[in-house]
């Protein structure tokens, strides 16, 4: 039998997929090139934009003509020249059934709502009942049918979420955020702080130890504020994990983690990352807005001095690191003054790179109901001068790099170039150099010689 993965949203989504697939793989399931010949497509969802639930939405009324087709009711009203692949599968294999399973946040907010909206959907699998894969995959070897999720309250982290032959892969630590950002989805489709076990985390390295796997991120909506069962702190479970890679030589080299919260980037932390070279100094911290007011209103426990004052410290600590951020533009009632705030933090910390965006309402956050929204194109005006700022840090702070002598993991063949090899650097930039393939998975060290775009230019050494 088939799946067909389409994951939407973050890296834990990603993760979580990963998780899934393990467990199909491991009943002797089978990857479908085409989501319209697999007999199990999983839709994994993001509710943090509304423009993400919209494509999705787009997507099921897709899979409702490729049902259609699959079970041979080639209808006029289905577009047959977008559904090749299923049409053909039909003629090949006559009539047999597709199961769609819609999991992840968007899951989570609608719940039943959204299998009576769309019936198309076979299951519903909010984030607390993932735990039922393996009896839904049961359900479609046996061809049962669909039985209603129960959504439970407490989350189960899975035992693996690697991504076959994978040498970079996540490994969640802990679920959830209890901040409740006026503007955030997340806390209401995730739940509240959920930290997993530290020997789990281990065993979970051990695994991927034997998988050969190079470079691991540690995965949290809040990443840094994990606390263990026992009290073990993010910097303690750092610390460990960094021991534990030596004391069993593991393939793993490089360590990185994220999301971050600047509150819980502890002096600690720090201290924990500058005493391990395994951990790598590149971190994305989110800074979301430059004028205390703002972060105020959008419930942000840090004022923009306190995050400054903690870019000074990575930067005094660990010279060669390098920093990537969230802002937002437009959160209702910013004036033009309070958004030139943005501007003038970007010019004080230089950011290598950042995730910019306007504000967008999400049903079901505070920030939906304040008044005195933004019209969208003056929203779209003021992020277009984040981005141009943004533009010229990158290039600014990039081109500083240029004659350094790093090491790369070698990660996949340009797509533009045949003969050069894409890797990523302990900072998490991109390289293009020349070399053989052969060397994917492996670090190697690059000479830095130019910058295109935001992509360095290397030379093999």
């Amino acid at each position: 039998m088939k799946y067909f993965f389409e994951t939407y949203g973050c890296e834990m989504n990603i993760a979580e997929s990963a998780s899934v697939e393990q467990l199909l793989i491991s009943r002797s399931w089978e990857k479908a090139e085409h989501p319209e010949e697999a007999n199990l497509v999983i839709i994994n969802t993001c509710s943090v934009r509304g423009s993400a639930e919209q494509r999705i939405l787009g997507r099921l009324g897709y899979f409702e003509g490729v049902k259609k087709i699959r079970m041979g009711d080639l209808n006029a009203k289905i577009r047959l020249e977008d559904m090749k692949y299923a049409a053909e599968f039909y003629k090949q294999n006559g009539a047999l059934p597709l199961t769609l399973v819609v999991m992840g946040c968007m899951a989570q907010r609608l719940l039943d709502d959204l299998k009576v909206q769309y019936p198309v959907v076979d299951y519903v699998v909010g984030t607390f009942g993932k735990y039922k894969f393996g009896e839904i995959i049961q359900a479609v070897e046996n061809g049962n049918k669909p039985f209603k999720i129960k959504d439970e309250e407490t989350y189960t982290f899975a035992q693996y979420s690697y991504e076959q032959g994978a040498f970079s892969t996540f490994v969640p630590i802990m679920h959830g955020c209890n901040n409740f950002c006026t503007y955030c989805i997340v806390p209401y489709v995730r739940g509240r702080e959920v930290s997993r076990r530290v020997d789990q985390i281990l065993a979970e390295i051990d695994f991927l130890t034997k998988a050969n796997v190079k470079e691991i991120t540690l995965l949290g909506q809040n990443v840094n504020a994990y606390k263990g069962e026992d009290g073990t702190t993010f910097p303690q479970l750092l610390e460990k994990i960094c021991r534990h890679i030596d004391e069993t030589k593991s393939s793993i080299k490089w360590v990185r983690f994220e999301s971050s919260n600047p509150n819980d980037f502890s002096d600690e932390l720090i201290e924990v990352i500058k005493n391990n070279p395994h951990v790598c100094q590149g971190f994305h911290i989110a800074a979301q807005h430059g004028n205390n007011e703002i972060l105020k209103r959008m419930n942000r426990k840090n004022t923009r001095e306190e995050f400054i004052t903690l870019a000074q410290k990575l930067r005094s600590a660990l010279p060669g690191v390098q920093l990537i951020t969230d802002l937002m533009v437009g959160f209702p009632g910013e004036s033009e003054e309070q958004f030139k705030d943005i501007l003038s933090l970007m010019e004080e910390v230089k950011f290598e790179s950042s995730f910019m965006y306007f504000y967008n309402p999400r049903e079901g956050t505070p920030a939906a109901k304040y008044e005195n929204q933004i019209p969208v194109e003056e929203k779209k005006a003021r992020l277009q001068k984040v981005i141009d700022l943004q533009s010229k840090h990158t290039t600014e702070v990039m081109s500083k790099r240029i004659g350094e002598t790093i090491e790369v993991l070698c990660d996949i063949v340009s797509r533009h170039d045949e003969s050069e090899l894409l890797g990523k650097t302990e900072q998490n930039e991109r390289v293009a150099f020349k070399a053989d393939k052969k060397l994917i998975g492996t670090f190697v060290k690059v000479k830095l010689i130019a910058l295109n775009g935001n992509t360095f230019k290397g030379e093999l050494l």
